[in-house]
Formats: C-alpha cells, sequence, structure tokens
C-alpha cells in the first residue's frame, strides 16, 4: 500500500463489532485522487459500516483512517481527546449522501442545499445561496430551486441531496446505497451526475448494488464479504476474471 502522502484515503486495519458480531475484520485499501471506487458485496457483508467508518458516523474499535488530511486511528479501545475536533475537520472535507434522502421537509430545494455552508462553514446567506444556485444547476435543479422535497420526484431529492452535500466543496463524496430507495426509472440521473462528478474529478467511494455501474464507471471494485476485503481490482479484473470463489459466487448471476 503507497503512503498517506499519495493517496487520499488510507485505511489501515479496521475493526468494528457490535456486541459479538464482528462488522469488519481488519480492512485495509487506498483511494487515489480522482478516482471512483464502488464497493459490492452481499447485504449485511460490513459495506455500509464500513462507509460510516470513514465519516465518522461510527466510531470504529481500532484501526487508522486517513481521509482528506484528517486522521482518526485508535488501538487501545480509547478514545481521542480531539476527536470533536476531528470529526469536525472531517465532515467540512467529505460529503455523504445516503439511501434515504434526509432533506429537511419544511425548507425549499434552494434552503436544504444553503444551509450547510451557513452553518459549518460560518458563509453568509447570499455567498451560500449563490453556491447553493449553481451546484443545483450542476445536478439539473435549476427550476426547482423553490420546490419543497414533497413536491419532487425520488431521483430530484436524491439529486438535492447530492447537492447539499457538493455546496460544501468537499474533496471527497461517500454515497451508501445512493439508488436503493428509487424507481428503477429514477436510477440512472442518479448515476449520471455520479459519472458527471467522476469526468470533474470529484474522489467517490460508492456503496451500490448497481453492479452494470460498477462494472462501467468505477476505476476500482473493492468486494467484501463477512467483513472482510475479499478483492480488489479493476472492473475488467473483478468481473471478468474474479480469483476468490466468493467473488465468483457473488457475481454469478450478473456475469
Amino acid at each position: 500500500m503507497e503512503g498517506p502522502a499519495r493517496q487520499l484515503i488510507t485505511v489501515e486495519d479496521l475493526r468494528k463489532s457490535f456486541g459479538h458480531a464482528e462488522a469488519l475484520r481488519g480492512i485495509s485499501f487506498s483511494v487515489t485522487p480522482s478516482s471512483l471506487v464502488v464497493i459490492i458485496g452481499p447485504s449485511g457483508c460490513g459495506k455500509s459500516t464500513l462507509l460510516r467508518c470513514l465519516n465518522g458516523l461510527e466510531l470504529f474499535d481500532s484501526g487508522r483512517v486517513h481521509i482528506a488530511d484528517v486522521t482518526l486511528e485508535r488501538h487501545d479501545g480509547t478514545v481521542p481527546r480531539d476527536l470533536r475536533h476531528r470529526l469536525r475537520l472531517l465532515r467540512e472535507e467529505v460529503g455523504m449522501v445516503f439511501q434515504s434522502f434526509n432533506l429537511f421537509p419544511h425548507m425549499t430545494v434552494l434552503a436544504n442545499a444553503a444551509k450547510a455552508p451557513m452553518v459549518v462553514k460560518g458563509m453568509g446567506r447570499d455567498d451560500a445561496e449563490t453556491r447553493a444556485r449553481a451546484v443545483l444547476a450542476k445536478v439539473g435543479l435549476s427550476d426547482r430551486l423553490d420546490y419543497y422535497p414533497s413536491q419532487l420526484s425520488g431521483g430530484q431529492q436524491q439529486r438535492a441531496a447530492i447537492a447539499r452535500a457538493l455546496t460544501m466543496a468537499p474533496k471527497v463524496m461517500l454515497y451508501d446505497e445512493p439508488t436503493s430507495s428509487l424507481d428503477p426509472t429514477l436510477v440512472h440521473e442518479v448515476l449520471q451526475i455520479m459519472r458527471q462528478l467522476h469526468d470533474e474529478g470529484m474522489t467517490q467511494v460508492v456503496v451500490t448494488h448497481e453492479m452494470r455501474f460498477a462494472r462501467d464507471a468505477a476505476d476500482r471494485i473493492l468486494f467484501m464479504h463477512e467483513g472482510l476485503l475479499v478483492e480488489e481490482g479493476p472492473p475488467a479484473e473483478v468481473f471478468g476474471a474474479p480469483r476468490d470463489p466468493r467473488t465468483r459466487e457473488f457475481l454469478k448471476s450478473f456475469l
């Protein structure tokens, strides 16, 4: 593994348990800047837990995460004294998009997108709304600025959620099953935004069951099984000639 200086994300021996259940069993990998990494695997294998550990939403038991110039580390089970400060720095640099859109229902699309830079970065309303308008235009929602989430389709709501994360100008975008709540006809419009961001150089880590997107759009695939990182490599290798029998079994229907 290359060192943090040449990687935007470095994960070393990450472990996380819930009671006696081991969700992450020594995960290590790295992500280069501007790459799109897709994490696949069966339900319950630890994909979402891994993503939540990267963003500090779950505090892992041991290991090290270096992401966007912020390092979280635990080896003896103690909580670092400056954890709150590190998490604040981390969330300024890392955007997160969830399965559920988590938009404020009482706020317009524009207000939803402008809220984070105002609260977290202390940006003035005019500047925040100017940035939000530009980002909402990027995701194709310029004509929905004054709409409320309930007035949007599922695909539009997820694009608004992506825009909200982007208004923070993050260095990394994380997605946890961003299309799982969408009607199949709306999946494409969300995946297209992720492709566009990839073309623009945004570093992205995506947990998804959209195998065609993983194969066609990713720079690298990580396959997880029962809390382990079983196989990783370019899509052509993982989908074309998977080495591990667990990967082959998982991809059997797709292949």
